[in-house]
């Protein structure tokens, strides 16, 4: 059976006490040990149903590189990739959403699509960077995050049209594997 271009996966769900109520995009939040190992060993048993190589590429953020980690000691190849982060949320980032001033987010819903939240990353760049990240290997499995996950699928479903918040799907869950 052929492994399909790329199976991406979303990092496991992080401390939860890291990310309550908070605007998380390049902000480091740790993943508990035991969820980052249920997430390799869920991605090992995929490759090997797959028959994809043993190689997984992730974020450098830890919720998505502790996965990678696991693997490597298990003899897998683990690439690191910056290009998958999660967005970059700017002045928001870590800080929680109620802090956020509501002009600001009203501002980010009227121009969802190039506004840079925060003065961070505006979601056309993302969609460029997701939808032009090329695997090195064939059949990789990729560890990384929801909004990458999301503009990826975007890009390829909606080529040359920008989202507006209305459109803009629900993220995936925590350790949901996508063919992408």
């Amino acid at each position: 059976m052929q492994p399909p271009g790329i199976q991406v996966w979303r990092h496991p769900r992080p401390v939860q006490a890291a990310i309550a109520g908070r605007c998380i995009g390049h902000t480091d939040v740790p993943v508990p040990a035991r969820r980052a190992k249920r997430l390799a060993r869920r991605i090992q048993a995929a490759q090997r149903r797959l028959g994809g190589p043993k190689v997984v590429v992730t974020s450098d953020l830890q919720r998505a590189h502790a996965v990678g980690r696991w693997l490597r000691r298990w003899g897998w190849r683990h690439g690191v990739d910056v290009q998958l982060r999660e967005a970059h949320f700017g002045r928001w980032d870590g800080r929680p959403w109620a802090d956020v001033p509501q002009a600001d987010i009203d501002a980010w819903v009227a121009d969802f699509a190039h506004y840079a939240p925060g003065g961070g990353e505006a979601l056309a760049a993302l969609l460029h960077r997701a939808t032009n990240w090329v695997a090195p290997v064939h059949g990789a499995a990729v560890v990384g995050h929801a909004g990458w996950m999301l503009a990826r699928r975007w890009g390829q479903t909606h080529p040359g049209s920008w989202p507006t918040a209305a459109q803009w799907p629900a993220a995936p869950g925590y350790g949901q594997a996508w063919g992408l």
